[in-house]
């Protein structure tokens, strides 16, 4: 969630530590702060609650050092102000941490230093360590901080400046992440590779309990034990521009309509026709194994979870696997039961999720395989998984995710198709899944053409308290990722029910004040989604339909193209994003940056 950027060379300092933290503003965040070393010794430090924006109106135009770092905080321990901002100093001033995560044993470990007769200013856990490092008697930097995190329980991407080793930022890693940028006599260190990209493109991810220190010319890595590891730089396809808007007042925006070429990429090399089938080259499975699998259990967080439950249904339509898809952040909590023959799959965006992370760890220890499915190259559960699929949507910027979520069901249909190719699923089959694949593209580009006549619908819609989102069977995991982009951009209360429940209860709160979404796609199940708008309207309420014909019952219908059939929700979800994005307009929110809300969830 929070951001760290971390630089040392000859630079200016400052405004480039300031550029980085803008680029991380997509996290999440309530205030930011920034430490350097001052050419003449020691530190000096500026933090402020709020914005970017406001730290850098409060930075002096003098403000030289020869190392940084920077942070945006997302308050876990502690409200948002000025103190709690991270950097936090020690007692003596020397030591400047900034840290992502949270750490458990906090309040014991305060507790001691209290005793001690530590006095402490902020409310924020992230102090501990600041007042811990300090007081460690070791007499290098690294040892320092080698000694201090080997007290504390939790999660830390970190780090640290201290003014007595003014040449050099130490960071280490547990749980959340931290990539070093390589340059020419300069080195970097960020949360996200987002903030590095404009300086440099060769990069070197921790791994958890793994450090680093950096210095201007060079850079080494090694264990919380103090073992050396050998950590050789990759370079990131993502380039600067990348993270531009493109003449787009949002990112959001910019990500809906780059959703044509981002299907393009993920479908690009991987298709063949020879064989009526894909190739997915990372997954680490040959034909055999694929045979030997029994059920499939997918694992995300939020939409990720929802582009798991459609591909769940594309798994157990195409290969015929029995397969499902589950919050991660319950799975690893209630003790399920690992079976060897079931095939994993964690899903995550930047691939740090951490409670994505926590279940793809947990499996390994059981034993399990388990394949990854992300978009960040390089992130925590793809080196984790056994193998996986890349995305290749791009950076997305915007907290609330569009095209990652377009990329991510299209890439379970690859898989799906793969494993039903390898099973039992025929060459006729196969060709038509690849020909609708093909379509994709095409069929994204004209409904995005619609959006003046979506806009036009949302403006209906912004003045309404709540809304109810409805789906059967392949329409119900749209139904959930479009009320959940509602919620998490314009703060309209939604909720999404199967569309055959309606009569075991929520049919009690329909009313005309209260407007239905219903997805209604042309398929076996046409004919029962329309009785479902039969008895809405029966009771007075507001109906806005997604389908691939008008419907009459239907105050509104959005007419979306035709693919196929397991094929269609991909394209269901797009028209809902333009809704949740203009209604949002409409009420003047903060698109890119929804409130309580970040982009990367690395703590529980």
């Amino acid at each position: 969630m929070c951001g760290i950027v971390g630089y040392i060379g000859k630079r200016d300092i400052a405004p480039l530590l300031l550029e980085g933290l803008a680029r991380l503003e997509y996290r999440g965040y309530d205030s930011a702060g920034i430490a350097v070393t001052a050419p003449k010794g020691g530190l000096k430090m500026v933090k402020a609650k709020g914005r970017v924006r406001e730290l850098e109106a409060k930075v002096p135009a003098r403000f030289k050092g020869t190392a940084g770092i920077a942070h945006t905080r997302w308050a876990t321990h502690g409200a948002p102000s000025d103190v709690n901002a991270h950097p936090h100093l020690s007692a003596d001033e020397k030591v400047a941490v900034v840290h992502n995560g949270i750490i458990d044993n906090a309040s014991d470990l305060r507790r001691k230093l209290e005793a001690e007769g530590v006095e402490f200013l902020s409310e924020t856990d992230t102090e501990v360590l600041t007042h811990l490092i300090a007081r460690s008697p070791a007499t290098t930097l690294e040892d320092k901080v080698r000694q201090a995190v080997r007290l504390i329980e939790g999660t830390y991407g970190i780090a640290v400046l201290h003014a007595d080793f003014p040449d050099r930022i130490v960071v280490a890693r547990n749980g959340s992440p931290v990539v070093l940028g390589i340059g020419e006599k300069e080195m970097f260190v960020a949360s996200d590779i987002a903030a590095l990209v404009t300086h440099t493109r060769q990069i070197v991810t921790l791994d958890d309990g793994e450090m680093a220190t950096l210095t201007a010319d060079d850079f080494r890595t090694y264990t919380t034990e103090g073992t050396r590891t050998a950590a050789e730089p990759t370079t990131v396809e993502w380039e600067a521009a990348s993270y531009d808007m493109g003449g787009h007042d949002t990112y959001m925006h910019k990500e809906i309509h780059e959703q044509a070429d981002a299907v393009d990429r993920v479908l690009r090399g991987r298709i063949d026709d020879r064989f009526s089938t894909v190739h997915l080259g990372g997954l680490n499975l040959d034909a055999r194994e694929a045979r030997q699998i029994r059920r499939v259990k997918i694992l995300g967080c939020g939409t990720s979870y929802h582009a798991g439950m459609i591909g769940a249904q594309m798994i157990e339509e195409l290969a015929r696997i029995p397969a499902d898809a589950e919050p991660a952040s319950e799975f690893r909590y209630r003790n399920a039961v690992v079976d060897p023959d079931t095939l994993y799959i964690a899903v995550s965006q930047s691939g740090e999720t951490y409670d994505v992370l926590a279940a793809v760890q947990e499996l390994k220890r059981k034993g399990a395989r388990v394949l990854g499915v992300v978009n960040v190259v390089g992130s925590a559960i793809a080196r984790e998984s056994d193998g996986g699929i890349y995305v290749h949507a791009g950076p997305e910027v915007c907290v609330v995710s569009t095209k990652c979520f377009t990329n991510t069901t299209v890439a379970f249909a690859l898989l799906a198709l793969h494993l039903g190719r390898t099973r039992d699923l025929s060459v006729a089959d196969g060709k038509r899944i690849i020909a609708g694949l093909r379509r994709l593209p095409e069929q994204i580009n004209e409904i995005l053409k619609t959006e003046d006549e979506i806009k036009e619908l949302a403006q209906e819609f912004a003045d309404a308290r709540s809304m109810l989102f409805i789906g059967r069977v392949r329409g119900y995991p749209v139904a959930r990722e479009a009320s959940l982009k509602l919620k998490e951009v314009s703060y309209i209360h939604a909720e999404a029910y199967p569309a055959s429940e309606l009569k075991h209860g929520p049919l009690a709160l329909i009313e005309p004040a209260l407007p239905t979404v219903a997805i209604v796609p042309d398929d076996d199940l046409l004919e029962k989604n329309r009785a479902a708008l039969e008895e809405i309207k029966a009771r007075s309420g507001k109906i806005l339909a997604v389908a691939h014909r008008e419907q009459e019952k239907a105050d509104r219908t959005v007419v979306v193209p035709k693919n196929e059939d397991e094929l269609d929700p991909i394209l269901m979800g797009i028209p809902l994003q333009l809704l949740a994005y203009h209604t949002a307009l409409a009420l003047g929110r903060d698109i890119d940056k929804p409130r309580n809300l970040a982009k990367s969830v690395t703590v529980e």
